[in-house]
């Protein structure tokens, strides 16, 4: 997966959490869930791109 796909899904995923808070609150197994699947995503983001550039800032 791309950079630019990993972002736009994790902004789309970062929507639908808030939506799903505002409906069901922040508590509810959805809004775990949709937190769950951001965190997901984030963790894959931060794996993939940010301790990357950070391995080759400290070489």
């Amino acid at each position: 997966m791309i950079k630019q796909e990993l972002i736009a899904l994790i902004e789309k995923k970062r929507a639908e959490l808030i939506q799903v808070a505002i409906t069901n609150g922040l508590s509810s197994s959805v809004a775990i869930r949709y937190s769950q699947e951001l965190d997901h995503l984030l963790n894959e983001y931060n794996r993939t791109y940010i301790k990357k550039t950070h391995q080759l800032v400290s070489q």
